[in-house]
C-alpha cells in the first residue's frame, strides 16, 4: 500500500470515529460535573414541592463532592442550602419536631453563607440566609431573648444588603411578604403591604421571565408568591376565598404534585368555604 493510500486510510478512520463517537467523550470534567448538579439541582426542586423530606436530605448530600469546584462553588452551596431550607419548611407543614428543624435551618444557613462568601455578589444567598436567620429566631421557639435579638440583627441584615442590591428580587419580595403580615400597620407593616409586595414580586417575576438560561442560577419564585397570596386572601381579616382559590390554583397549574399546596391549603380553603356556606 502506498503511503498516499494508508494517509487516506487513516483519515477516513478518524472521520469515522468522530461521528460515531458520542459528544460526551470529548466533554471536559467541568462540564461532566455541571450537568451532575444540574441534575441534582432538579431533583431538589421537584422533592421540596413533593415534600419528600428524605430526598431533600439525601440530595443534599449528593452535592457534597461538588462544593470544592471553583468555577460554581457559590451555587452549589447555594442549592445545599436551599435543600435544608425548604426540608425545614415542610417539616413545619408536618409537625416535624422543632429541634429538628433548628438544626436544617442551621445547616442551611452556613451552606447560603458560605455561597455569599464564594460569591458576595450573589442576592439569592443573601434571601436564603435572612430567612433562615429569622426562622430560627421566632419559628422554632427560641427562649433566649439575647440570642433571639442576635438572629434578629443577623435576619435584618441579611436581608437589608439583599434589598439594597436587588429591591425588586422576587425571590427577595417572596420571603418579606410574611413578614410585612406580621409587622403593625403603624410600623409600616400589615395584611395589606404584604399583598402589595407578593403582587410586585409576582409582576416583576413575569415581565421578566426568562432572563436566565442557566438551571444554576435562582428563578424559582411565581408558583411560591401565588401561594402567599392564596394564603393572604384566607387569612385576611376580611378572607376573600374565591381570590384564595384562584390563587392556590394557578400555583397548582405550574406546579400539580405541590403537597402544601394541594393537600394543605387547598384544604383549608375548602373548609372555610364550608363554614363560611353553613353561616350564611
Amino acid at each position: 500500500m502506498s503511503r498516499k493510500n494508508h494517509s487516506r486510510i487513516l483519515l477516513l478512520i478518524a472521520a469515522a470515529l468522530l461521528v460515531i463517537t458520542p459528544a460526551s467523550a470529548f466533554a471536559s470534567p467541568i462540564s461532566n460535573e455541571r450537568e451532575a448538579v444540574i441534575k441534582i439541582v432538579t431533583q431538589i426542586q421537584k422533592a421540596d414541592y413533593e415534600g419528600d423530606r428524605s430526598a431533600l436530605q439525601r440530595l443534599y448530600g449528593e452535592l457534597t463532592p461538588f462544593t470544592e469546584n471553583k468555577e460554581f462553588a457559590s451555587r452549589v452551596r447555594y442549592w445545599r442550602g436551599f435543600a435544608l431550607w425548604r426540608r425545614a419548611m415542610n417539616g413545619f407543614n408536618d409537625n416535624v419536631d422543632k429541634k429538628e428543624l433548628e438544626q436544617d435551618l442551621q445547616q442551611a444557613a452556613e451552606e447560603f453563607d458560605k455561597s455569599a462568601s464564594a460569591d458576595p455578589g450573589f442576592v439569592d444567598a443573601k434571601i436564603g440566609l435572612g430567612s433562615c436567620f429569622g426562622l430560627i429566631a421566632y419559628a422554632v421557639n427560641k427562649k433566649d431573648a439575647a440570642e433571639q435579638q442576635a438572629l434578629v440583627a443577623k435576619s435584618r441584615q441579611a436581608l437589608k444588603d439583599a434589598q439594597a442590591a436587588a429591591p425588586d428580587n422576587p425571590r427577595l419580595l417572596w420571603v418579606l411578604g410574611p413578614i410585612y403580615w406580621n409587622i403593625p400597620l403603624e410600623r409600616g407593616g400589615g395584611q395589606a403591604k404584604a399583598m402589595e409586595v407578593s403582587e410586585k414580586g409576582l409582576e416583576t417575576l413575569r415581565t421578566h421571565k426568562n432572563t436566565t438560561n442557566d438551571p444554576l442560577e435562582p428563578s424559582w419564585g411565581e408558583p411560591e408568591l401565588l401561594m402567599n397570596l392564596a394564603w393572604s386572601n384566607l387569612n385576611r381579616t376580611t378572607p376573600d376565598l374565591k381570590a384564595a382559590e384562584q390563587y392556590a390554583q394557578s400555583a397548582l397549574a405550574l406546579v400539580p404534585d405541590w403537597h402544601y399546596v394541594r393537600d394543605i391549603l387547598m384544604q383549608q380553603i375548602r373548609d372555610a368555604k364550608a363554614k363560611q356556606n353553613a353561616t350564611s
